[in-house]
């Protein structure tokens, strides 16, 4: 079995891992801070909700035109520029008396780059690792997502508190800085995986084909919409709880890092096709406890139990590579993360409106009785898959090679 300190002695995975976390931990405290700033001006849950979550609905434009570009940049410097443009955006945010339309236009470029930057930084980790240590390696890095994200939500609500919600946004910048020095100082030049000119003609063929397999298809769908539903709840947590929003995000948090570290140290390889779906609707059935209006502490333990359920997407991840060409990786994983951000940024536009015509209560409750029948749908969908509709271009038992010396980190 693959250990963590194998992982760490991988050449560029330690960098690749700073990156990630510093970006994290930037997105979790800049978006609490933003999120609380709008909510503060407009006292609009769906504003909110979409200042936290809304730059993801940019990710579906920016799968649909620059993905192609994932594997055919050289990934340091696409990574370093793209943390570096988040830098000056989130600094512009902080300034005193923008108007709210022009905090969602930078929001929206934001969420253009991060599409692309999705897709440089999960290809180069599939570059990096060997297929048999890739789920692994996933596992860690969302580990470390949901440890900045448990430590960003709690120091994000302590700056909202002492520096003001301006402040936090400030201190999300200068992280943003720390992921690009992280990038451009740590990573190694490599050239671009895939070669010829990124266009959105290239994109879209390739997103066709990609798309074109039922069996791929379902799992684009199973990694996209359970998921999204359930962070349409989540982003409800600042209406719900003004004043503890920050400490239900930090144990959503926790929770997804324990459904992380078991699915990815722990489970073994045989249960890993039984327990994708199962573990999936786990996402969604605590929230139906919400319709009885728990009690905070009560809340707090049905948001962690919750959150384990995350751990799901490690597995169809690794069945996505199952059914990926290698040179597409990027652009897959692209797409993926493109969709599922799109799609959590529909679901917390939706959450936001059904709260304002209902309540944050309500609205949770609904998106998660929507998550858990999309679930056992895809669920009946898979069981009835026949073998004509895998990818010829994949076979299910084909191994990665480790990756060639020559991609190795250089100088």
């Amino acid at each position: 079995m693959p250990r963590y300190r194998a992982l760490f002695r991988t050449p560029e995975f330690t960098p690749l891992f700073v990156t990630g976390a510093a970006y994290t931990a930037a997105q979790t405290v800049a978006g609490l801070g933003l999120a609380t700033l709008v909510f503060r001006a407009t006292g609009s849950p769906f504003l909110s909700a979409l200042a936290l979550f809304g730059p993801s609905l940019a990710q579906l434009l920016g799968a649909t035109t620059l993905l192609s570009a994932a594997d055919r940049l050289p990934p340091r410097t696409a990574l370093s520029g793209i943390a570096l443009f988040f830098t000056l955006g989130t600094a512009v945010l902080a300034i005193p008396g923008l108007p709210t339309w022009a905090v969602f236009v930078i929001l929206l470029a934001e969420g253009l780059a991060a599409s692309l930057g999705g897709g440089v930084r999960h290809g180069l980790l599939n570059e990096i690792l060997p297929r048999e240590e890739y789920l692994l390696g996933r596992s860690v890095m969302n580990m470390a997502a949901g440890a900045c994200q448990i430590g960003g939500f709690a120091a994000g609500g302590l700056f909202v508190a002492l520096l003001s919600p301006r402040g936090t946004v400030l201190v999300g910048a200068g992280l943003y800085l720390a992921a690009a020095l992280a990038a451009r100082l740590g990573l190694g030049a490599r050239p671009p995986r895939a070669a010829g000119r990124p266009s959105v003609a290239e994109t879209w063929r390739t997103n066709g084909r990609l798309w074109a397999v039922p069996a791929r298809r379902r799992t684009y769908l199973a990694l996209w919409v359970p998921n999204g539903l359930v962070v349409g709840c989540e982003s409800l947590f600042v209406p719900y709880a003004p004043e503890r929003a920050g400490l239900l995000f930090a144990c959503g948090a926790f929770g997804m890092l324990a459904g992380d570290t078991a699915v990815g140290r722990f489970l073994p390889a045989r249960l890993r096709g039984r327990i994708r779906f199962p573990l999936q609707a786990l996402l969604a059935a605590p929230f139906l406890l919400f319709a009885l209006a728990p009690a905070l502490p009560l809340a707090l333990v049905l948001v962690t139990v919750s959150a384990v359920g995350y751990g799901a997407s490690l597995l169809h991840q690794e069945r996505l590579m199952e059914l990926v060409p290698e040179e597409l990786s990027g652009h897959a994983l692209g797409l993926h993360t493109s969709g599922m951000l799109a799609l959590q940024g529909v679901s917390a536009a939706l959450a936001g409106t059904l709260a304002q015509y209902t309540s944050p209560r309500t609205g949770m409750v609904l998106l998660a009785l929507a998550s858990l029948t999309v679930t056992f749908l895809l669920a009946r969908a898979e069981d009835g898959e026949r073998p004509d509709e895998r990818p010829s271009e994949v076979p299910p038992s084909a191994a990665r090679p480790s990756p060639r010396k020559d991609r190795r980190r250089t100088a």
